[in-house]
């Protein structure tokens, strides 16, 4: 890296927000799309040393080319395909099986609740606890707690959903 790339990057380092700004436009001749001072000084560095030193090899960008034609390929068999395979309807009645916040069959959900150790085997067709079968688990937590819950919420379920979205309830 020559000194005065050095340089540039340096006062890059200490300049604001707005002036990263501004600098980005100069160079990609596009408004940023984020205020993220630590993207935008990371982009804007790396661009401002591939125009100086020479941005990828030909070979590096066939490859880069072969990665980007190689990400169409499914790793990972879809959902629906893994429940019809454990036996599971793929359609009909079974509509919550559809609800991606409950595991797939096999899974035990567990759960401590006035000092008892709650145990609930996910099945195909619902739910098994202490032997009995249920169609949901807002049955299970409203007989274990005597009253009516959402079984999703008592067992802990919605939680995950919530924290991907970076939202927080209460």
């Amino acid at each position: 890296m020559d000194s005065a790339l050095r340089r540039d990057i340096e006062e890059l380092q200490r300049a604001s927000v707005a002036q990263i700004r501004a600098r980005y436009r100069e160079v990609f001749q596009e408004e940023p799309r984020s205020k993220h001072r630590g993207s935008l000084f990371r982009r804007l560095a790396w661009r401002l040393q591939a125009l100086s030193e020479g941005g990828l090899s030909e070979a590096a960008r066939k490859r880069a080319l072969e990665i980007v034609n190689e990400a169409d390929l499914r790793v990972l068999p879809p959902r629906v395909f893994l429940d019809a395979a454990a036996g599971g309807a793929v359609s009909g009645g079974n509509r919550w099986r559809f609800d991606r916040r409950i595991p797939r069959p096999g899974t035990v959900l567990k759960r401590d609740y006035d000092g008892h150790a709650i145990a609930v085997k996910v099945l195909v067709d619902g739910f098994e606890h202490q032997g009995r079968r249920y169609g949901s688990l807002s049955a299970i937590a409203s007989e274990v707690t005597g009253t009516r819950w959402n079984g999703l919420a008592f067992f802990g379920l919605t939680a995950m959903r919530h924290k991907k979205k970076g939202g927080n309830r209460g």
